[in-house]
Parts: C-alpha cells; structure tokens; sequence
C-alpha cells in the first residue's frame, strides 16, 4: 500500500473549501475520507483509459468505412411515425 500526504488549498471562488464539501459528501455517503479518494482516482483513471480507447478507434475509422458498412444495411420501408419522434 502507498500513502500519500494530500494539501488541500483554500477555494479562492467559493465560500466553502473543497475539503468542506468532500467531507458533506462523505458523511452523507457513509464512508471514509479515503474509500472516498481512491473512488474519485479509480473514477478519472478509467475516464482516462476510455478517452484513449476512444481516441485510438477514432484514429482507425474512415467515412469510406462508415459509408461501405451503412451500405450493407437494408434498404426498408420508412420507420413510423410514431418512431420520428
């Protein structure tokens, strides 16, 4: 296990700290400050992880591509109209 020793500075926009509003959330959550913070880094790291997944399967993608698998859908009737909406 590694522990870190975390500042938190005082909020110069607002009337109540970042540290103010965590502990809210946590007691209104019922767990401990650091369940709290390992949520919030696993939370950014798989945001992370998924923006560049996505990034890397943009950069493979092409309109040919788009258009060519498009072109194997059938061609159907117009959906209903209660479908349009």
């Amino acid at each position: 296990m590694t522990t870190i020793r975390l500042s938190i500075p005082e909020s110069l926009h607002t009337t109540e700290s970042l540290h103010t509003t965590v502990c809210e959330i946590v007691e209104r959550e019922d767990m401990s400050l650091e369940h709290f913070i390992m949520l919030t880094m696993a939370e950014k790291a798989s945001a992370n992880a998924t923006e560049a997944f996505l990034t890397t399967r943009a950069e493979q993608g092409s309109k040919g591509k788009f258009l060519a698998a498009m072109g194997k859908v059938a061609d159907i009737e117009p959906p209903d109209e209660r479908d349009r909406k």
